[in-house]
Order: C-alpha cells, then structure tokens, then sequence
C-alpha cells in the first residue's frame, strides 16, 4: 500500500487568484514528475452543484433570507459527492490540489451567521464535512489573502463562467459580506497547517505580480514534494 498522499488546498476571498496559482503548481508539480490530480469546488455540473449555482444566482432569494445552515449543506453536498475521487487519489499516493475545500464553507457561510453564534455554526460544520462525511483534511492550506476593495474590483474583470450570467454572484456582489468572509479567513489561517501569503504590496498598494506570489506558494508545499516523493522512493 502506498503512503496517503498529500492533500493541498488553495483558499482566499472571491477574486484573490486561487485558480491561477493552482494551475501554476499542477505545473509545478507535473514538471516534477509528480502523480497528481486536480479538483475544484464547487462542481456546478454535479447534483448539489447545481443548487449551490442557483443560490448564487439569487434563485432562492437574497444573501440576507437564505438559512446559511441551507447553503453551507449544498455545498458540504458538493464534497461529498467528490469524497470517492479524493479518498482514491489520496490512498494511491497522489499529490492532490484542490481548488476551494472546506474552509470556504467555514469562511462565506460562518460570515453569514451573528458574531454570538458564529463559533457553535463553525463546530456544526466542521462535524458535518469532517465527521458526518469523513471527508478527508488537509495537510496544508495556502490562504491568499487579499483586500475586499482590491479583490471586489478583481472580480469585476473574471471572465464569464458558466454558472452564472451575472458579472457578480450573489456572495462576490456583497461587499459586506466579502469582508466578513475575509475576516472569518483571517481566524481561520491561525491554524497550524495554514500557510498566508499576502498578496498587496504594502509599500505600491499594488497586487503582487502572480508568479511572485506563485513563487512563494510552491515554497510552501515544497516539503510537502518532498516528503511524498521520499514516501514513495
């Protein structure tokens, strides 16, 4: 039996280049000679994908009306219908690099709930994705973290994406709640297989150039390579 292999997540407020920099390590990791597989969530043409789309859309009302106990299962649905896929890539020893996982459940849905409230909706989801469907956790969270202003402006430039024929979806068109999200993120990054990388400029008030910033997301993983390459020799 080959040794798990490791689990690596990209996360960050919508509009923070999260796909970017995971193409760029599937790059990364390919030219290494490295088994991988890739997934990204949520899945829209899947079951719960599908509803998660029509929330976005407005389709079951505004932001404000909708349970976020409702959203956060749609898309804890999503996962669970990729639990084979993950499990298996896992178990044969793949690097496995997922777009989204669970902590953007935690940060857009836990956002929605009171700030009294907030840390017993967190403890419900966290049994639900991690217990209830055993899905698996990651060995590192690279968190990309970005203003509101600036990702909400990034936003505004993504090309069309096939769930939506809106410019923003119901969540990305909220700036309130981007910055609550944003801050349920910075809570959430204190973890101990968090890894941030800031992705402003300080001194310029600019967004760092992309493959800089890729620069400083492959360091991260790099003993996580390491170690799943050693695992196997």
């Amino acid at each position: 039996m080959p040794a798990r292999g490791k689990f690596i997540v990209v996360e960050g407020i919508d509009g923070s280049g999260k796909r970017t920099q995971v193409e760029a390590l599937a790059s990364a990791v390919s030219r290494r000679g490295i088994e991988f597989s890739r997934i990204s969530f949520p899945n829209y043409e899947g079951f719960y994908g599908k509803l998660v789309a029509r929330f976005l859309n407005g389709e079951f009302g505004p932001l404000e009306a909708v349970d976020p106990h409702f959203s956060a299962m749609l898309y804890a649905g999503d996962r669970l219908e990729s639990k084979p896929a993950l499990d298996s890539a896992l178990a044969a020893g793949k690097i496995l690099l997922s777009d989204r996982y669970i902590a953007s459940n935690l940060a857009h849905q836990g956002a929605r709930v009171p700030q009294e409230t907030r840390e017993k909706f967190l403890a419900w989801l966290r049994d639900l994705e991690y217990g209830v469907y055993a899905l698996p956790k990651e060995d590192v969270v690279i968190y990309l973290r970005v203003p509101v202003d600036a990702a909400h402006e990034l936003i505004g430039h993504k090309a069309a994406r096939d769930y939506t024929k809106l410019r923003r979806d119901l969540q990305e068109a909220d700036q309130a709640h981007l910055a609550a999200a944003s801050a349920v993120y910075d809570e959430l990054a204190r973890q101990k297989n968090w890894v941030t990388i800031e992705c402003l400029d300080e001194q310029s008030r600019n967004m760092r150039p992309s493959a800089e910033i890729g620069d400083e997301v492959f360091a991260a993983i790099e003993p996580h390579l390491a170690a799943a390459t050693a695992a196997k020799g």
